[in-house]
């Protein structure tokens, strides 16, 4: 590979708060780290979740770092499962490490942890980049085993799908079996030809914090500190400086050139996009808006059947119940002009069914209680306009912002 330019190192495996019981670094803690200390990009790599990457990615670019979304997702061959990292070089990248990291949850029993088969890796992979793992991840339980063969075998099967792709990981945290798992990645390097590249594993920001991540650690695994045979990492897990990383793998200058280079392969950020709601319309009843009229009239007057003991012929001599169509009609006009029609009819849907089901569901709380839509629709059991609740506190057109019901489920 051609010499960069760029001769920063970039740390491509952060583990933020989102990985669970594993990483101990907040996303507004490392966006001031990055603003201090210049960072030119990060690589966010969770653990089994990109629950932290929108976020990564807006506070991150904000102050001129560039973000890097990738993901750790456990997969499982001949029994041994363990996590591989996953990069997104563009959208369609990004797309399919979403799609990967959502069936690690969907297509296994309830009782394993989130997993996908290997050969699901081998599938499509348009935009991804695979790198190795680390010693506790998938080849590295697999060397553990003394599986040198299948290895081989993963491997180039990866080579032949990623193609540069697909790097091998080499890192130097002095975790237990490393050195040796190293020497025999070098060796299947030069054997089957695939770049390797250097990366540290980032658990937290400062080399002090060691402590109270190994308790963390301990809390994850259900373990205790003073126990000897537990999981037990090493204090090298912080966010190494440039110039420690390039006198770590000043060995490998190619490990070195191609973690340099990576920034380079990728052009895709998150951005934040308006709520995408389902089409509830249909040709039977109308679009969401004659369907939200037509369920709140009728369920309006069910409510004065109920509670007023008017029945329907009577409805519009009342003088109650025109100034309850008034307040009906006003609401209408601004959640129709808003588009949450379909937001209503969906909340409803699901709270009458559970109410149709036995499952305790409250009566509303918060502002969403001053709608009286929301009490046609069944959404909450409170009358606004008997209790004097104003509508604009939930809803209106000078807050742009997406309605939130408060509901409660037992």
């Amino acid at each position: 590979m051609a010499e960069s330019l760029n001769n920063n190192f970039n740390h491509l495996k952060i583990h933020s708060q989102y990985s669970i019981c594993e990483g101990a670094i907040k996303i507004d803690d490392l966006k001031d780290f990055s603003k201090e200390k210049k960072i030119k990009s990060l690589a966010l790599c969770d653990t089994s979740n990109l629950c932290g990457a929108l976020e990564f990615a807006e506070k991150i670019s904000k102050v001129g770092t560039q973000p890097i979304i990738g993901t750790q997702i456990n997969f499982k061959y001949n029994g041994t499962i363990g996590l591989l990292p996953l990069y997104a070089l563009n959208e369609i990248g990004y797309k399919r490490i979403i799609e990967l990291s959502s069936l690690s949850y969907l297509e296994n029993n309830e009782l394993s942890d989130p997993h996908l088969d290997f050969n699901e890796l081998l599938k499509k992979n348009e935009g991804v980049v695979v790198f190795s793992g680390t010693v506790n991840g998938l080849f590295g339980e697999l060397y553990d085993k003394g599986k040198f063969s299948e290895i081989s075998e993963l491997y180039s099967k990866l080579k032949k799908e990623y193609n540069d792709n697909f790097y091998i990981e080499i890192q130097r945290h002095d975790d237990l079996n490393e050195k040796g798992f190293e020497k025999f990645n070098l060796a299947k390097s030069l054997e089957i030809e695939i770049p390797i590249i250097a990366t540290n594993e980032v658990f937290y920001l400062n080399k002090d914090m060691h402590e109270a991540h190994d308790a963390l650690i301990c809390i994850k695994n259900k373990t205790y500190v003073n126990e000897t045979k537990r999981l037990k990492f090493s204090d090298q897990h912080y966010f190494k400086n440039d110039s420690e990383m390039k006198e770590l793998f000043a060995d490998l200058p190619e490990a070195l050139e191609n973690n340099y280079n990576f920034p380079l392969r990728c052009s895709f950020r998150p951005l934040f996009s308006k709520p995408i709601l389902p089409n509830i319309s249909s040709k039977k009843d109308g679009n969401a808006d004659e369907i939200l009229k037509k369920e709140s009239l009728s369920g309006l007057a069910e409510k004065f059947e109920k509670f007023f003991k008017l029945k329907n012929n009577n409805l519009l001599t009342n003088k109650d119940y025109l100034i309850y169509l008034d307040r009906l009609n006003h609401e209408l006009d601004i959640i129709i002009e808003m588009k949450y029609s379909s937001y209503f009819l969906i909340v409803s849907d699901y709270i009458k069914w559970a109410k149709d089901n036995d499952i305790p569901v409250g009566p509303g709380r918060g502002s969403g209680a001053g709608s009286l839509v929301a009490w046609c629709l069944s959404i909450t059991d409170v009358d606004p306009i008997k209790f004097n609740l104003i509508f604009e506190r939930f809803l209106n057109p000078d807050r742009i912002s997406m309605p939130d019901f408060d509901i409660f489920f037992l």
